[in-house]
Parts: structure tokens; C-alpha cells; sequence
């Protein structure tokens, strides 16, 4: 582990226990630490701290030069060391630029497009700490559209046994006026154990086509030899998937399902009702679940048929997670995982509630998922897949004996 230690001007402490100067405090102090990090990191890359003599020393220190980064906190400016023989390039911000300027560009846009109001305005100022001209905006959209255009379009080499599927929807002008679009996302474990975040695409809506179309361009990519595909019942979702992932399992998330049961149940019921399901879900094998669902339609067919009749006719897609070891089916039994996922878009998406454009859509999206890839695939493994691998080696060898078994 590498320690830094930070020296802090006397005056920026000051600064943040003032009330009228916090502000500025704040982004001094944040100057500093960074341009310190940066000292810190051409040292290591030299191998040499200034003015020290080592043998270790690769190259030599060649001054500085001046770099603005803009933040929510205002304008920095950071002392990026030079070296003799090249540039020092650090990446200590570059997966926090990616995601900043995709906000700012989405705001900065409408803006320019004149569909902004004065609130717009200020809050863009407020985060950006400054204004920006049309070729700044330019200049940095050729900058993040081709990393998002290759996020998007890189190829699938892994494989992943589970993929959840969701679609959310977002408002932006289009000819003009203001369109619901449905932005579709794939997650994928892979075979190691990492989660992946596989592509996204906005439509106009959530069809079977919409659908069929994303699912196709992600097969294209290289995705192949799914198990399980996680979603909620949408129609057109449901459609698709079983006519795109012919051989894979369709496991209904089973939050979603529980509040339809609960949707058409009467009042009164629904604690104890939820608290039956509770016990289904739980249940370790299908036969078992099998047994609580028929105790559950004895018993509330009554009281509660719509609920039981929905209940019966969904047991079998909710239940398909039963087919994999018990350590794996809390965490692929719903959608959670992303959800959580749609919240975080949903936080920057609130402040802008409709974007200029589909690109600008795009470019916005594209940035936060890049940055919650690459925290995802450099984090700890989501899933030890270990007992997944030894249950279908099981099931494959198994299918392998039992034809021998009818010969003979």
C-alpha cells in the first residue's frame, strides 16, 4: 500500500470554516491534494523525488504545464509534470472526465439549442463553474463519442450463463417535440464471476421488435450460451426473449411479481399473502414449491382469486431459478441488480428531465455505464461461479448415462 501524506496551506483550512469563502475553500483544497497526487505519481514513474540522486532514476523532471479541469466545485488548475523524452500522462481523471463531460455536454446543448430555461442555466454555471462556447462543446464530443461508440460496439468474447434485462424511460426532443424513449440495458455475469454491463440502445418503445433488435446486436457482438435471462413480464420483452434465446430459461423477477400479486389482492390479505410467497420463494427445490403453491390456492381461492389465478399461472417462470444451486438464486431471482443500476442514471437524468437529443442521450449513458464497467470488472468477483460449473458438469454427464441405462 502506498501512503501519501498532503501539506495544506493554513489558509484553505481557514477558508473552510467561513461561511463566505467555503466555496472557494473547497476547491482550493482540492487543487492541492490533486496536484500533489501528481507529484506523487511522476515520482514513482521517474522513480525519483526532485532533486534526489538514485540510481533508480529513469528520467528527468522537465517543469510543468498548466491544465484546467472543471468540477461541480469550479475551475482547477492542476500542475501536470513534464519529463525530458516525453510527456507524463496521468490517468488519475480520466474515467472522472468521461462521466463529467457528458453531464456538461447534455446540459451545455440545451443551452445552445435555446430550449433551456433560466434555471437550466444557472444550474449549469453552478456545476461547471464557467460558461462554454459551441467549439468547446464540439471539441469535447469528439473527445467521448468514440469511446462510447466502442463500448457499445466491442465485441463479446466472455461467456455469460445469466443476463438480466430492463428497460427504463427517458424524455427527449426529437423534431421538435418531446418523446418518451425506453432505453433498453443488458447485464451479464460472466463465467468468472464479474458482472458486465453487455450494451444499451433507446427506442421509441418497449416493442417485441424494439427488443429483438437489442438482443440480436448484442448475438452479433459474440453473446452466446446463456442459461438464465432475468426480467419482468413485459409482453413485448417476454416475446422476445423466447424467441431469441431459444434453449435458456426465463426466470420472472419475482419482485415485480409480487406486487402484481398483491395489486389484485385484497387489503386485509396482503401481509399474510406476501408472507406466503415469502415462503415459496424460499423453497428448495420445485417439488417443494410446488407443494406451498397448492397449499396457498387451497387456501385463498376464495378470498382472493384473481391473485390466486395469476399466482398459477406464473408458478413455473418464477420458479425457474430452482434449477440452479441455492447460493446463486437470491441474487438472480429479481431485477435488483438493475434497478439499482436505472437509479443511478435516473439521478443525473433528473436534473436535465429532457435531453436536446437522442445523442446527447447517448453520450450521457454511455459515460456512466463505461464508469460502472469499469468499477464492476476491476471490483470483486459478484458470483463464485465454482459450484455452477460442477452442477452442469453433473447434469451433462448424467444426460450422458441415462440413455445407456434405456438399452440396456
Amino acid at each position: 500500500m502506498v501512503w501519501l501524506y498532503f501539506t495544506l496551506d493554513s489558509e484553505i483550512i481557514k477558508g473552510l470554516f467561513s461561511a463566505s469563502a467555503k466555496e472557494n475553500a473547497i476547491a482550493k483544497l482540492l487543487e492541492s491534494i490533486l496536484n500533489q497526487v501528481l507529484e506523487a505519481q511522476v515520482t514513482e514513474a521517474i522513480g525519483a523525488k526532485p532533486y534526489e540522486r538514485t540510481e533508480e532514476r529513469t528520467c528527468y523532471r522537465n517543469g510543468s504545464r498548466v491544465r484546467q479541469i472543471k468540477t461541480r466545485v469550479g475551475t482547477l488548475e492542476l500542475l501536470v509534470p513534464r519529463v525530458r523524452g516525453g510527456e507524463f500522462s496521468p490517468d488519475l481523471f480520466n474515467r472522472y472526465q468521461r462521466n463529467e463531460q457528458a453531464f456538461v455536454l447534455a446540459m451545455m446543448e440545451m443551452v445552445i439549442q435555446g430550449v433551456s430555461t433560466r434555471k437550466v442555466t444557472k444550474i449549469t454555471e453552478e456545476l461547471c463553474g464557467t460558461s462554454f462556447s459551441k467549439s468547446t462543446i464540439s471539441n469535447l464530443c469528439s473527445n467521448l463519442d468514440p469511446l462510447v461508440d466502442e463500448f457499445r460496439n466491442r465485441p463479446l468474447e466472455s461467456q455469460y450463463p445469466f443476463i438480466v434485462v430492463d428497460a427504463m424511460y427517458l424524455k427527449s426532443r426529437d423534431a421538435g417535440k418531446v418523446r418518451s424513449k425506453a432505453l433498453m440495458i443488458a447485464i451479464g455475469v460472466r463465467s468468472d464471476g464479474i458482472r458486465e454491463i453487455l450494451g444499451f440502445m433507446c427506442g421509441d418503445s418497449e416493442t417485441e421488435l424494439g427488443w429483438r433488435n437489442f438482443f440480436s446486436s448484442l448475438k452479433d457482438r459474440g453473446l452466446s450460451n446463456v442459461d438464465i435471462v432475468v426480467s419482468d413480464s413485459h409482453k413485448g420483452l417476454k416475446s422476445a426473449i423466447l424467441k431469441e434465446f431459444q434453449g435458456s430459461s426465463w426466470q420472472r423477477c419475482q419482485t415485480h411479481f409480487s406486487r402484481n400479486i398483491l395489486d389484485v389482492c385484497p387489503t386485509r390479505l396482503q401481509p399474510e399473502i406476501k408472507n406466503r410467497l415469502r415462503e415459496l420463494y424460499d423453497a428448495p427445490t420445485t417439488e417443494v414449491a410446488r407443494t406451498v403453491l397448492n397449499d396457498i390456492l387451497d387456501e385463498y381461492s376464495n378470498t382472493a382469486p384473481k391473485a390466486m389465478e395469476l399466482l398459477d399461472a406464473g408458478f413455473d417462470d418464477i420458479t425457474q431459478v430452482l434449477n440452479i444451486p441455492i447460493k446463486y438464486r437470491k441474487r438472480l431471482r429479481t431485477s435488483n441488480i438493475i434497478e439499482r443500476l436505472n437509479q443511478e442514471i435516473r439521478r443525473r437524468e433528473r436534473v436535465i428531465r429532457i435531453f436536446p437529443n437522442d445523442e446527447s442521450m447517448n453520450r450521457l449513458i454511455g459515460a456512466i455505464l463505461i464508469d460502472l464497467d469499469e468499477k464492476w470488472s476491476s471490483g470483486r468477483i459478484w458470483l463464485d461461479m465454482h459450484e455452477y460449473h460442477e452442477s452442469k458438469q453433473d447434469q451433462a454427464e448424467l444426460q450422458q448415462v441415462e440413455p445407456t441405462k434405456v438399452v440396456a
